[in-house]
């Protein structure tokens, strides 16, 4: 993964003091945001060179979403043609528009990826339609057609399928059926990842269940901290979580002597015992695919690339964390089983009858909803 900065300021810091005293120059030189496998440079990108600008709402290195992107914009980075510049910890707020106005006009990047949920509305759709000849690809933002910007992009992955085969390792692995969801916010997106987990458990443990604690942000250590306390307290022995970096969950499940499963990236190390396995994103394939056709001349605006890009398990969006050492033999096979009917197409996940917690039927016996028609 390319290094983090060691400057004790920011980009945006850096910009604007020097925008303030118009030392352009030294901006090329001072920018905070190195890009990777090369040094900082100015809007003159040096030959054909794309240059590509990463932004994360956390830190590089946080055993989760941020991570896990970093991890796949390292990858892109090894495309020839291809330069990457980064921006970690970027809140969703205006400064992320000050951080992409800076990529664009200072360091020539044509291509932005604003990875964070909070980033699309309204700052990608207002800056795109400022910038049309720079494409902006979001990670889970719905592009609409005639309503949003030909220059924006949207992918995003089935990560619900792994989180499935995570609730089958689960359902075999809990000894009460007892299972606990630490989440950020109910989002779609994070509803998906809960019921999914819940389904496959209790295709293993029809009885099985799953308590959910709602922190209200991403990144809320002390929150998941005592989320996940709570429900070690309660008998819960399983745990799982979305949130931004599930460190914290994991750490903790650990030190309760209570199983874990992991989110966005590899959590193994942080529990050696505990760690069951994870759904885990595989952004290194989506991003290399994305580069070589930057690299190409391929852009969202012509056609060449389409403005919403799904995928799951097959199409490498996604994958399992590799079993850790306290799965059973016939919990990895029960896994193993669940993986292959996905890959080959023959399980359907939301299958009625389904009901919401009011009671209501969304999924009337018998009726199917395939994943890609569930946003």
């Amino acid at each position: 993964m390319p290094h983090r900065s060691s400057l004790p300021f920011s980009r945006r810091q850096i910009i604007r003091g020097l925008l303030a005293t118009t030392a352009f120059g030294a901006a090329t030189k001072l920018n905070a945001c190195t890009p990777a496998g090369g040094d900082a440079a100015g809007g003159d990108a040096a030959g054909d060179e794309v240059v590509v600008g990463f932004i994360y709402v956390g830190p590089k290195d946080d055993f989760g979403y941020n991570q896990a992107h970093a991890e796949g914009a390292a990858a892109m980075a090894n495309v020839p043609g291809i330069r990457i510049t980064e921006e970690a910890s970027v809140p969703e707020t205006t400064a992320v528009l000050e951080t992409m106005r800076s990529m664009i006009e200072i360091d020539g990047a044509t291509v932005l990826f604003p990875t964070s949920f909070g980033y699309f509305d309204p700052y990608i759709l207002e800056l795109a339609a400022e910038f049309p000849d720079v494409q902006f690809f979001h990670a889970g933002g719905l592009y609409q057609e005639d309503v949003h910007p030909n220059n924006v992009g949207s992918y995003f992955g089935y990560i619900d399928e792994a989180q499935y085969i995570a609730g089958v390792i689960a359902g075999n692995m809990s000894k009460e059926g007892k299972l606990g969801f630490v989440a950020a916010k109910p989002i779609p997106q994070v509803l998906r990842n809960i019921n999914s987990f819940t389904l496959g458990a209790k295709s293993i443990n029809p009885a099985a269940t799953t308590q959910v604690i709602f922190t209200g942000d991403w990144a809320l250590p002390v929150k998941e901290a005592e989320a996940t306390n709570s429900m070690a307290d309660q008998g819960i022995d399983v745990v799982t979580c979305h949130v931004d970096s599930p460190k914290v969950v994991m750490e903790t499940a650990e030190r309760r002597g209570i199983f874990s499963s992991g989110y966005h990236a590899d959590q193994s190390p942080l529990a050696p015992k505990g760690y069951l396995t994870g759904a885990e994103w595989d952004w290194v394939s989506i991003y290399t695919f994305l580069g070589e056709q930057f690299v190409a001349g391929k852009t969202l605006m012509a056609g060449d690339i389409d403005h919403i890009l799904r995928g799951g398990l097959a199409d490498n969006f996604c994958k399992l964390s590799p079993y850790g050492p306290a799965v059973s033999e016939a919990a990895k096979a029960d896994a193993d089983a669940a993986k292959e009917t996905i890959l080959a197409g023959e399980l359907v996940i939301y299958e009625g009858e389904l009901k919401d917690n009011t009671g209501k039927a969304i999924l009337s016996a018998g009726e199917k909803n395939e994943q890609q028609n569930i946003e």
